[in-house]
């Protein structure tokens, strides 16, 4: 049976994955020639671009994937506290 829990459980675990896709999808370079990167960078964008205007690359490198899984998961949490 599904119940609301198992669905918003799904919809997270796809935002996180979508995330670690994009991640390796940046280091492969791939993203202009693949439907897959082009879908999850629409997917992804509405997330991380928001953390950017507040997120400096830190060395050079892009951290907001990593704190956008971090506040996905705290939001999760929420959610599961409240509404369960």
């Amino acid at each position: 049976m599904i119940t609301a829990q198992s669905v918003m459980d799904l919809i997270f675990w796809v935002l996180d994955i979508a995330i670690l896709l994009r991640v390796a999808f940046d280091w492969i370079g791939s993203a202009s020639r693949n439907p897959l990167a082009s879908l999850v960078y629409r997917i992804t964008e509405p997330i991380l671009t928001p953390l950017r205007r507040y997120i400096r690359p830190l060395a050079g490198l892009d951290i907001t994937p990593m704190v956008a899984i971090v506040i996905l998961g705290l939001i999760r949490r929420l959610l599961l506290l409240l509404l369960f």
